[in-house]
């Protein structure tokens, strides 16, 4: 599987815990489109001439599985625009005619005029920003929509015929308690949405809701508060039929994200767009996150990144990390045969002091981490790497 994430970084607001925003004109946004198109050109697989390993040619001649569109607020793209950069996609790469196409958008940007603009472009599924239900929460989150847009934009996705919808909810906030968090799940499963990721709230250096926390003027998180509706999530989530398969998804039997999975499985993908990342196995690179380089390079035919090779350690660790995140867990007979056998033993080993305390659990030579170990996720992943 391969797949192709569209990164799009401009918005129309300033979340608190956003750590940027790109507000930006319709000249600009034109321009924007522009350089896309001219990336998804360069990156032609069949047209690269590079010497240089990965350079363009990142996903050789593979099948395009996913396409998703994502980071900042996509939906801000006109309908003709996300014309021309599937029709562009469509001409350069090879793409099953099966693919998973996805667009994020927040629910005030969801109206009937897009929902059938975005079905006729093959867009067929969409992952909607919800964030909560209630109104003080949206308020207090400096969202634009309000309680009622976050409820019709999914009963206008569903009568449109989109079937296919993930939500985001946000959990750890100051103002929710676990009963509001109970109803913010349960509406969710009432719409019997098929796919929800949820976060907890997190404080990012430089942003908003930093200064306002250290200004005293907004309460901190309370971690307790979060790992409480974490475990409340997971349980709630098992008694409707949902399947835990990363740790902030879940998802009806079927109706995982193909895309965000490639991610978690070590698939390739091709990122398009301003500080847009690529990932093929072997290497990562990186576009320039200033907007008008990467337009201003572009017009001039040049393609602004930095690329890493991976050593076989940092492709170990990168497996550690993401494997450990998923609902299928650590395959030891995957790092034997890819790694060998020493780093295996070493992995098994680790392991032991985590599976007596509760944190994982082996079974048929997977290590798979317990909800307890769910909580600590990142922490214990660190523990396992290789340096």
């Amino acid at each position: 599987m391969a797949g192709i994430y569209i990164h799009i970084p401009f918005c129309k607001q300033a979340c608190y815990y956003c750590n940027f925003h790109f507000r930006t004109s319709l000249t600009r946004k034109k321009e924007l489109v522009a350089g896309i198109l001219k990336e998804i050109d360069l990156r032609n697989p069949s047209t690269v001439n590079s010497d240089r390993l990965g350079e363009k040619k990142y996903l050789s001649d593979e099948k395009i599985e996913t396409i998703y569109f994502g980071g900042g607020t996509p939906s801000l793209l006109d309908i003709e625009d996300c014309r021309l950069i599937i029709e562009k996609i469509k001409k350069e790469f090879s793409i099953d005619p099966d693919a998973e196409i996805t667009l994020e958008t927040n629910p005030d940007d969801i109206n009937e005029q897009k929902l059938s603009g975005w079905r006729e472009l093959g867009i067929n599924r969409l992952s909607i920003g919800v964030q909560s239900f209630f109104e003080e929460d949206l308020r207090w989150m400096n969202r634009a929509h309000n309680s009622r847009q976050a409820q019709e934009c999914i009963e206008l996705s569903l009568k449109k015929d989109f079937n296919n919808i993930s939500i985001d909810l946000i959990y750890g906030t100051p103002l929710l308690t676990d009963e509001k968090w109970k109803k913010n799940v349960d509406k969710a499963v009432t719409y019997k949405i098929p796919h929800l990721s949820c976060y907890a709230l997190t404080v990012e250096p430089k942003t908003p809701l930093k200064k306002l926390i250290q200004l005293g003027i907004v309460q901190n998180v309370n971690q307790d508060t979060q790992a409480t509706q974490f475990l409340l999530l997971m349980k709630w989530m098992e008694e409707a039929g949902y399947e835990h398969y990363e740790i902030s998804n879940f998802a009806k039997p079927g109706a995982r994200s193909r895309h965000n999975s490639s991610y978690w499985q070590g698939e390739k993908y091709l990122g398009i767009g301003p500080s847009a990342h690529s990932f093929n196995g072997i290497s990562r690179q990186w576009n320039v996150s200033n907007n008008s380089i990467y337009i201003d390079s572009l017009n001039k035919n040049f393609l602004p990144f930095e690329i890493e090779i991976l050593t076989p350690m940092q492709q170990m660790n990168e497996y550690i990390m993401t494997s450990l995140r998923t609902a299928e867990g650590l395959n030891l007979n995957y790092m034997e045969n890819k790694w060998g056998k020493d780093a295996t033993t070493v992995i098994r080993k680790e392991g032991k002091r985590f599976i007596s305390a509760g944190k994982i659990e082996s079974e048929n030579n997977m290590l798979k981490l317990t909800k307890e170990g769910k909580l600590l996720a990142d922490g214990i992943a660190s523990e396992f790497f290789f340096t």
